[in-house]
């Protein structure tokens, strides 16, 4: 134990609880000063005192002021407990990451008390809890509280929402007999309550008078504090409840937005599709709710999208509960949104709250104009596509080329306001339907085989037809990258021994020796991860995802392991299997064979196209990024912004009025980056949610598996067994060859690490998503939509990854 100083000091180093405020977190920490404010409201709390972090910044505990103060308590036990100024906060409780210690006894024994809680500031646990919180370290102080001890019969935990499900309006209750550590370290089995309007009779350990109570005191205090709250309680031998502490529970995910609509309400998570599980920049959000609600809308849906906890969500109330819609919904989730969206969504279907209203929910009712339209634009793009492919393919490639040189800003736009007005005015390209439906066409001809061939061919000799596809885009970049790196050369060595960011600065400084990136990042450079959000940056302006896989490439030395080869191979074995496939089907079913037959000639015609939609539609992204960048360079330089992409923290709304009438947005964006930060940690979105909290996986039955065996959806044939690599943030990753790449999601700006993987295992996705389509490319197994995977598997662990049977078993 560290050696601290026992002096007496100023007497703002010892403070009573019932004299502190909220205001005092500083001084007092987190702990300590929702204590007070209990005590402020009325609560029934242990009286105590708090040594305040004035003490410990001076490292002397004041030793006569703290055996004055535990004297006025009654010299007998107490509890002595950690109040770090980073603890009890609404994004980071710090539970039993710092000390505790209870029943002690006398001044000597608190004395030393306080200095073991001083010490745990500093513990492993503790500093890594900051570090995964990115709080500094060296910015924190511990105060620590001293109250009386209580001898409870009964103790526990409220919490004012339900922790496990998400659900806003129950709460939940774990209690047990004697102190209350034995429920919060989990040392022994309690008694679990929930909380909602059914009366219950008597168990456990507590009666339905003190659950009654217990609810009552959760709402009075949630109503006070504005959000849900982890409360600790006791009852005495006299049956008196006590408080020991009420702070936010950090746990939850954000609860949907209010509305004036009918309730309950179902969003589903949209993100995920494109790969996405950060959080979207506000810029982002503003922008992609507007461009996936019309591009839906050209489909003949009509979807709100919502922002909740910074992820896209689109509301399918109205769907489910159309009498129409609800019919095929379950069903065209496959292609997009995958099983654990489809078992959801059967979940929410079933519920009968969602039952079909009379008439149906959608607006309208009928199909209108516009969708009997878009109805006939698509049947006529699909089966041009499906008739003729190549000069679908075409037509797209000259449509994307349209884009692209029609994305550029004109030259005149000299002022901040020109700028502004071009961002704002631009439209949808009128090439969509070029580029479109051959892309559906491509889609539809990859998924039906399924259901045409059932019985006569698995999933995986489909998946192998599927694999090798011709004219996808994001391949084509892979493969460009990965010629970049054979062709390193001389600098090979140079690469592998300087850290991908200073490669990257070096690149930009002009000052890295030519190894072809510069034509690379002309051809490529306005993609990047999570490239649909326009606040995030592009590989031309941070090549370092970009030299990351280079050094990933460049540590493959088996020839036979390169992509290209391991395409050719992929594209060979699709062939082969193509034509077995269709020669058995065709001799058992005639009829269903040839057409299955077309189909997947047709889909290795246009389902490659897949990734080229979006790689248009990054051009006008870009400019629009570049635009904005520039305002933002404007408005700092009018002290309107800090740093230029803060802009990216604001709305087109928000900017608008920043240009026009000088308002300060940065107070703004300093909150938004706070949460911005916040959601960045998360590691679990919900697939769907209601509008009450309800996390509506958490609700489904659990699913047994077997002993060291996961449980997905296979999307990718194959089978390898290798060292998993768990990644989080793909632009530093390190991937060595034969490494099984395990992922929440991916999107193309993580393909390129798939050129160095064994096999691909993520939390969610389709299997006509990218990372499957881009994992079939190549040969590589895929397994998808294992639940909590990248928390359940540790880098180095040994896996096996059965794309076949989508099961990945732990060694």
């Amino acid at each position: 134990m560290q050696s601290y100083c026992n002096e007496s000091g100023p007497a703002m180093h010892v403070i009573p609880l019932s004299e502190v405020t909220t205001e005092m977190l500083d001084l007092v920490g987190g702990k300590a000063a929702g204590l007070g404010e209990l005590i402020r409201r009325g609560e029934r709390v242990p009286e105590g005192f708090c040594v305040t972090t004035e003490a410990h910044r001076l490292g002397v505990i004041p030793t006569a002021e703290v055996t004055a103060a535990y004297e006025r308590l009654g010299a007998g036990p107490v509890a002595v407990r950690s109040s770090a100024t980073a603890e009890d906060l609404p994004d980071a409780s710090f539970a039993g990451q710092q000390d505790t210690v209870l029943d002690v006894v006398g001044a000597s024994e608190v004395i030393a008390a306080i200095a073991k809680c001083w010490d745990s500031l500093h513990n492993d646990r503790a500093t890594a809890y900051r570090d995964a919180h990115q709080i500094d370290g060296r910015q924190v102080r511990m105060a620590v509280v001293v109250q009386r001890m209580i001898a409870p019969k009964v103790a526990g935990v409220l919490f004012t929402a339900n922790p496990l499900t998400g659900r806003r309006d129950e709460m939940a209750v774990d209690a047990a007999p004697g102190l209350g550590t034995t429920v919060v370290d989990g040392a022994a089995t309690v008694d679990h309550y929930v909380l909602d309007d059914v009366t219950r009779d008597d168990t456990g350990c507590l009666t339905s008078a003190h659950l009654a109570d217990l609810r009552a005191t959760g709402e009075r205090l949630q109503a006070h504090f504005g959000c849900p709250q982890d409360i600790e309680w006791a009852i005495d031998a006299h049956d008196v409840r006590w408080l020991l502490q009420s702070r936010p529970i950090t746990s939850l995910f954000p609860q949907p937005p209010a509305t004036d609509k009918p309730l309950p309400r179902v969003y589903l998570e949209f993100g995920h599709v494109q790969g996405m599980r950060q959080p979207v920049t506000p810029m982002g959000m503003s922008t992609l709710r507007t461009q996936i609600a019309a591009m839906l809308a050209s489909l003949g849906v009509r979807v709100e999208i919502v922002d909740i906890g910074g992820r896209l969500y689109g509301d399918l109330t109205d769907l489910a509960r159309d009498r129409s819609s609800r019919k095929r919904l379950v069903k065209l989730m496959a292609v997009d949104f995958g099983p654990r969206a489809q078992a959801v969504m059967q979940h929410v279907l079933a519920d009968p709250r969602f039952a079909p209203t009379s008439g149906g929910a959608r607006r309208g009712g009928t199909p209108t104009g516009a969708s009997l339209r878009t109805a006939r634009r698509a049947v006529v793009g699909i089966l041009r596509a499906l008739a003729r492919p190549d000069t679908a393919r075409l037509r797209m490639f000259e449509a994307i080329e349209q884009m692209r040189t029609q994305s550029a800003a004109p030259a005149d736009l000299r002022t901040t306001a020109d700028r502004l007005r071009f961002v704002q005015a631009r439209d949808a390209d009128d090439s969509a339907d070029a580029i479109m439906w051959p892309i559906v066409a491509g889609m539809l001809a990859a998924a039906l085989p399924t259901t045409l061939l059932k019985g006569l061919a698995g999933p995986d000799e489909i998946h192998t037809v599927l694999g090798g596809m011709p004219h996808n885009v994001t391949i084509e970049m892979d493969l460009a990258l990965w010629r970049l790196a054979q062709n390193a050369g001389e600098h090979r060595q140079l690469l592998l021994d300087t850290p991908p960011a200073e490669s990257a600065a070096r690149y930009l400084a002009g000052t890295l020796p030519d190894i072809g990136m510069a034509a690379f990042l002309a051809a490529y450079g306005h993609r990047g991860v999570a490239e649909v959000d326009l606040g995030v940056p592009r590989w031309e302006e941070d090549p370092t995802p970009v030299f990351a896989a280079v050094v990933n490439y460049l540590r493959v030395t088996d020839p036979r392991q390169g992509p290209d080869q391991r395409f050719r191979r992929a594209a060979s074995a699709a062939e082969a299997a193509l034509e077995e496939l269709t020669r058995r089907a065709r001799r058992r079913r005639p009829v269903r064979g040839t057409i299955a037959g077309f189909l997947l000639r047709r889909a290795r015609s246009l389902a490659g196209l897949r990734e080229a939609g979006k790689f248009a539609g990054l051009y006008p992204l870009r400019e629009t990024r570049r635009q904005l960048l520039l305002i933002g360079a404007d408005l700092h330089h009018s002290g309107l912004l800090d740093q230029p992409d803060d802009i990216m923290f604001l709305t087109l709304d928000e900017v608008h009025t920043a240009v026009h009438q000088g308002v300060d947005p940065r107070a703004t964006v300093t909150t938004r980056r706070a949460v911005y930060r916040r959601e960045s940690r998360r590691r679990t979105v919900p697939v769907a949610l209601l509008s009450d909290g309800t996390d509506v996986e958490a609700v489904l039955p659990a699913v047994a598996g077997g002993d060291g065996t996961l449980t997905g959806v296979g999307a990718s044939a194959g089978r390898v067994t290798g060292p998993a690599r768990v990644v989080h943030d793909p632009r530093t990753a390190h991937i060595e060859p034969g490494d099984v790449l395990v992922a929440a999601t991916t999107d193309p700006g993580w393909t390129p690490l798939f050129l160095t993987a064994a096999a691909l295992v993520t939390e969610t996705g389709a299997i006509m998503a990218h990372g499957p389509t881009v994992a079939r490319e190549y040969g590589i197994p895929a397994v998808i939509c294992v639940p909590d995977v990248t928390r359940t598997i540790r880098t180095g662990q040994v896996v096996t990854v059965d794309g076949a049977a989508g099961t990945v078993t732990l060694h």
